[in-house]
């Protein structure tokens, strides 16, 4: 059983993140490619989990909580430096 529950979480983060890596891409404004970044971060939150069940090893978890500190002020920094960018056409510093 836990095995099925590893395989829906791994299964889970990819589509997650296949999703997200359309909205980096095509998202037309900064907001939404940070959005997308913090998907992403969860997205390998979960895998480290998904890891650390699998292999009964507790260092993955310690991965994980790592890569949530890092998502956390990763989107404090890009939240700040957004909301201080001028006003352009979606993105900081272009040309009104």
């Amino acid at each position: 059983m836990i095995g099925l529950s590893i395989t829906i979480l791994v299964a889970g983060a990819i589509v997650a993140s296949g999703f997200a890596m359309y909205r980096l891409v095509a998202g037309p404004t900064q907001a939404d490619r940070v959005v997308a970044l913090d998907i992403l971060l969860a997205a390998a939150i979960a895998l480290c989990i998904a890891a650390a069940l699998a292999t009964a090893r507790t260092v993955f978890l310690d991965v994980a909580v790592g890569l949530a500190l890092v998502a956390f002020v990763a989107t404090i920094g890009w939240a700040r430096l957004i909301e201080q960018a001028p006003r352009g056409r979606g993105t900081p510093g272009a040309p009104r």
